[in-house]
Formats: C-alpha cells, structure tokens, sequence
C-alpha cells in the first residue's frame, strides 16, 4: 500500500506512518518546515516529509488526514476529488486497522498516554504487543497479538473504535469548544462504552464516571481507593522515590506492590493497568515487573538535570494536568525553585478553564506564559490572546519563544523550570542552557 499523510508530525500520526512503514508499505506525508520533536522517527526510516502542497495528492493514494486539517484544506480537497484515493481521517483509519488485534483502548480526560505506555509494558510480559500512543510513539510487529491504543474523545473520534477492553480514566469536561457540558461530556463515553465487548475499568472515584449510564452487557469494574471500588489499593504509601500499595480485588488480597513512580496520578494509572492484567489472567508479579520496566513516555514529566538546574518536560494542556504536574515536581524536587512556563493550546479551553489554569500555575513560585501560536488555536472563533490568563496570575510575565525568552529564563537559576503545554516548547530548554 501508498500511504500519504496531511500532518505527518502529528503524535498519532506520526507514530502510526512509522507502524506502517514497518509493516512494509511505502509512507510519506506533509507537515510543516518547523522541526517537531515526532519527526525524528520519521527521519531514522527516511519517510519523505513534503511541505503542503496539493500537487502532492497523487492517483492511487491512501490518504490519512490528520485532526487539525478542516475539510476545505488544499490537500484535503485535493483527496477528496481524486476518486482514485481512499482517504480517511486518523480516527477512522485506525478504527479499521485495529480490527484484527486483540485491542485494549485507554480513555480519559488525563492519563491516557501514560497508561497506555504503562499497559504495553506489562502486557509484553503476556503476549507480543503492538502500541498506538499519542506521544508520537508506535510499534507493531506481523504477529502482534495485543493492541495498546489511546483513545481520544475529541469530537468522539473514540466511537470508530471497536476494542474488547477499554479503561476510563476519569471524565473530567475538556474539549469546550466541542462538548456543550458535563453532561454532553458523559454522553461521549457513554456511547464509548457499548463499542467494548468484554469488560471496562474505569476511575470509581471521579464523581463524573459515577455518574454514567454504561454498557450493561459487559462487566464493568470500577478501580480507585474507595471501599465501593471493585479494585482497590490500600495501605498505600508514597515517597519521594516511589511507592507501595497493597491491591484488592473483590475484597480479596491480591498481594502486595512496589513501583518506582511518584506521583498520585501514576498510582491510579498503574492500578488501571493492573486491573487490565488481572483480567487477562496475569499473576500480580508478572504485572509488577512490566510496571517496573515502563521507562516513561515522551514528554510526560521527562527530567532532565544539568548542573544545579532541572528541566522538566511534560505535555500538560488542562489545568488538572498542570496542577498534577507542578505538585509531583514539589514531592520530587522540595528544594528547587520552580518555575513554570505554560503554552496553551486552543483559545476556548484557556477561555472557559481560566481560573482554573490561574489557579494552578500559581502553585508554582514564577510563571512564564507564551502566546497563541497553532494552527488549530483558534479555528472554534474563541479571539482572545496569552493577556487573558496573564491578568488572572499576579506576578506572571509574557515570554517570547526565542533567545530573549530564554535569557529571562536563565536569571532564574538554580530552579527547577517546568515546560508545560501539548505543544513542543522544551526546546527553549537548551536556549537557556546556553544563556547561563
């Protein structure tokens, strides 16, 4: 097969051209110039990556469309017309193309990506297993019998996905410029929940999941730290170089746990994980050692320590998310200043989380803001600049992405500086580095 795809740096499109392209089919794709951290992998196969121009669109291609690309963009149109192309967008495609795998989808306002690494890690430990993470992470082999898929709810993109298990990971209200409200929002992953044909786990402990209408013709377990929990961790502790809890299910001891996580947020991840395992038949030792062996996954809370200095590197875009993420760095770092820098994606969500987002940055001890710069920013209508936040953090100053930005970076050292957007801003990172 010829694969083409209109957004090829995408983190899920990217990590699915370089699946293909291992699989044997012949890849290409357009993007833009600016380096992207995905890219890389597509540079190491030496997939073709094009600027956009609709001349690309040839007879015969399988068009993947990526999410930020509207229906009247060149190169789509240019597919749409060409009746020679099959074209699809990502959602639907991967719908298609997980059809013969036994596929476990992670769902969930926050924590999607690293339960789905967490979840590929322990289930190699059972079986050869394929991943789809929106990282910019993918791997597959011919005889994979697993499939590993993060599932997002934008725009119910999730519902093209037909998987035997799915985890739920909590149902916070995101995507505002889509979703009407909380109850809109509980309504995509009510309908979520009657694509999976044999059991969900999901967050008991989220008010919002309670709340839901589910699939009642599959079992359904709840997991948390709750008594009315199915799956529950108990005698938990946590450290600043991991942690231990002792796991239930059905209100009988599993046994005991030690994981080199910190963080609440990663305890409630792994114990999704280990409830996925335990239905699959695994022995708690054989999911404490995959558990164990999950390295991390691209820019979720990526450390990197150079001199006195820490860099933080982590894709939180919700204000939940950077709350989470500057309270692990308090428990991992309590001596260190931190510092945090905040690009936002989409107008909309700054708009209706804005003191939520005030709220939580302000739990670090300076912040730094960058302005709106993606295509897709500010494509809901939503016409408000980074000053609408700003207002809200006393002391928060604008900074600029170049050698500017970073030298007022660098007056802040020692510090533990905490890059934090769905976008690739750690770049700045070295620019301070070199400031110093």
């Amino acid at each position: 097969m010829r694969y083409y795809f209109i957004g090829i740096k995408g983190t899920g499109m990217a990590s699915l051209a370089c699946m293909l392209q291992d699989l044997g089919h012949e890849v290409s794709g357009s993007d833009l110039e600016k380096h992207f951290f995905t890219e890389d992998e597509l540079v190491k196969r030496n997939i073709p990556i094009y600027p956009f121009d609709e001349d690309n669109i040839q007879d015969g291609m399988h068009v993947i469309v990526g999410n930020a690309f509207l229906e009247d963009f060149p190169e789509v149109k240019k597919a749409r017309e060409n009746k020679t192309c099959t074209t699809l967008r990502y959602h639907e495609f991967v719908g298609q193309f997980i059809q013969d795998y036994k596929t476990i989808a992670i769902a969930g306002s926050h924590g999607k990506t690293t339960t789905t690494g967490m979840l590929s890690s322990v289930l190699k430990e059972k079986g050869n297993t394929a991943y789809l993470i929106g990282d910019g992470s993918g791997f597959i082999r011919k005889d994979s019998e697993y499939f590993c898929l993060e599932a997002c709810e934008f725009r119910r993109h999730f519902l093209q996905y037909f998987p035997e298990y799915a985890i739920i990971t909590n149902a916070e209200i995101d995507h505002v410029d889509y979703f009407k409200d909380d109850a809109d929002y509980r309504s995509a992953y009510e309908a979520f929940s009657y694509n999976v044909r044999k059991a969900l786990m999901v967050f008991g402990d989220d008010p919002q999941v309670r709340m839901m209408n589910l699939n009642k013709d599959v079992d359904v377990f709840y997991y948390g730290l709750e008594e009315n929990d199915d799956l529950q961790a108990k005698n938990v502790i946590e450290e600043s170089d991991g942690m231990s809890f002792d796991v239930y299910f059905k209100q009988e001891l599993v046994g005991h746990i030690e994981l080199p996580f910190v963080g609440h947020h990663l305890l409630l991840n792994s114990l999704a994980v280990i409830g996925i395992g335990l239905l699959e038949g695994m022995d708690l030792s054989e999911i404490e050692k995959g558990l164990c062996l999950f390295s991390g996954v691209k820019r979720r809370f990526n450390v990197e320590v150079d001199g006195e200095n820490i860099y933080v590197d982590d894709y939180a875009h919700h204000p939940t998310e950077v709350k989470v993420t500057i309270e692990t760095a308090k428990k991992r770092f309590p001596n260190h200043k931190l510092v945090a820098i905040f690009k936002p994606h989409r107008a909309s969500r700054v708009m209706y989380f804005a003191n939520e987002f005030a709220e939580a940055l302000q739990l670090a001890d300076k912040v730094y803001l960058c302005d709106f710069t993606s295509i897709d920013d500010k494509q809901d209508g939503c016409d408000i600049d980074i000053t609408y936040l700003q207002e809200r953090i006393d002391g928060s100053l604008i900074l600029s992405e170049d050698e500017v930005g970073a030298s007022k970076l660098a007056q802040e050292s020692p510090a533990c500086y905490l890059f934090m957007s769905s976008k690739d801003i750690y770049w700045l990172a070295n620019l301070v580095k070199r400031s110093q």
